[in-house]
C-alpha cells in the first residue's frame, strides 16, 4: 500500500470498485458465475499487489503482463459470437450506461495519486485525461435515455466517444509505467497503479468499462438496424 495517502481515498476507490461490479451485475441480468469469476480475479490481483509483486519492473517477461493479459483474454472471450448473443439478450443498456459514472471518483483518485508523486500529471484531468467528461455526462445521458429523451443512436455515439477516451488514457497509462517501452512520465512515472487497491483500476474497472462500451455499441447498433429494417 502507498504511504501517506488519506484513508478516505482508498475507501473511495474500493467503494468505486464495488459499485462497478454491482452495476455490471445488474445490467447483465445478474450473472452469478461471471461475477464470481470477476471477484476471484480481482482478489488474486489484489493479493499480488499487496505483496509487492508488481513493484519489480525489470523482470522478464514484465510482470505487468499479469495485469493486462487476463483482462485482454477475458474481453476477447466475451466478444465471441456465443457471448455476444447472450449479451444482446440480457444486457440492459439503461443500467449499463450508469456504469460509467464510476469514472468520476476514479479521476479524483488519479488526481490525488499525482499530488502524491505516484503518477504523472498527464494521467489526470489536469493533463491529457479527458475521461472525466464521460464520468460527468454518464448520469445525465443515463437519465435522459431512461426517460426516452434521447435516441439509441445518440447513446451509441456517446459510447463510441467514451470507448475512444478510455482507450486513449489506458495507452497513456501503459506508456507512462516503468517498462522497457516507457514513453511518458520519466520524471514522475506511473507507479501508483501497481499498489493495492489501485491495481484494480487496470485489472477491474478499465476492462469492465471497455467491455461495457463495446458490447453496448454492438447491441445498440443491432437494435438500430432492426428498427430501420422494420420501419
Amino acid at each position: 500500500m502507498i504511504e501517506n495517502l488519506p484513508v478516505w481515498m482508498e475507501i473511495l476507490f474500493i467503494l468505486t470498485c464495488i459499485v462497478t461490479i454491482g452495476l455490471f451485475y445488474y445490467s447483465n441480468n445478474k450473472p452469478r458465475i461471471l461475477i464470481l469469476f470477476i471477484i476471484i480475479i480481482s482478489l488474486a490481483q489484489s493479493i499480488l499487489a499487496y505483496n509487492d509483486f508488481y513493484q519489480i519492473t525489470d523482470s522478464f517477461p514484465p510482470r505487468f503482463l499479469f495485469i493486462i493479459l487476463p483482462s485482454l483474454l477475458t474481453i476477447i472471450y466475451g466478444l465471441l459470437p456465443k457471448q455476444i448473443a447472450w449479451i444482446i439478450n440480457n444486457r440492459n443498456t439503461k443500467i449499463s450506461t450508469f456504469i460509467h459514472l464510476v469514472r468520476l471518483p476514479v479521476e479524483i483518485v488519479l488526481l490525488y495519486l499525482f499530488l502524491n508523486n505516484m503518477i504523472p500529471q498527464l494521467m489526470t484531468f489536469e493533463g491529457m485525461n479527458y475521461d472525466i467528461i464521460i464520468g460527468i455526462t454518464a448520469p445525465i445521458i443515463g437519465f435522459l435515455y431512461l426517460k426516452n429523451k434521447i435516441s439509441k443512436k445518440i447513446l451509441m455515439y456517446w459510447n463510441i466517444i467514451g470507448l475512444i477516451l478510455v482507450l486513449f488514457i489506458m495507452i497513456i497509462g501503459v506508456l507512462s509505467a516503468e517498462l522497457p517501452f516507457q514513453q511518458f512520465g520519466f520524471e514522475q512515472p506511473n507507479r501508483g497503479l501497481q499498489y493495492f487497491p489501485f491495481i484494480l483500476l487496470p485489472a477491474l474497472i478499465v476492462p469492465l468499462v471497455i467491455y461495457a462500451h463495446i458490447t453496448d455499441i454492438i447491441k445498440l447498433k443491432k437494435e438500430i438496424t432492426t428498427i430501420h429494417n422494420t420501419g
